[in-house]
């Protein structure tokens, strides 16, 4: 697992920052992609891949306890679209 902190240590070693200065840079990057899904916009990293936001329907579903049937209500979700380059990086 690779971490925030992980990140912007690599980020300033690097780039000769300090590591606040790295772990700066990393929350910005993170911050623009959650701005940018809250207004609906997609997110596109090229070499990377794409986030875009979703929306999901409302639907029916069972309580596995009760086997009731609940209605779980429409949400957004982010999803994540690997770039080419970043398919083909990881099945070398």
């Amino acid at each position: 697992m690779t971490t925030t902190n992980e990140i912007a240590d690599k980020i300033a070693g690097e780039h000769s920052l300090t590591k606040a200065q790295g772990k700066a840079i990393v929350e910005a990057v993170f911050a623009a992609i959650t701005g940018a899904a809250t207004s609906g916009a997609e997110t596109s990293i090229p070499g990377f891949g794409k986030f875009k936001v979703k929306d999901t329907p409302e639907r029916e579903a069972r309580n596995p306890a009760t086997g009731a049937t609940i209605k779980i209500a429409p949400a957004k979700k982010v999803t994540f679209t690997p770039a080419k380059a970043l398919k083909d990086a990881l099945n070398k």
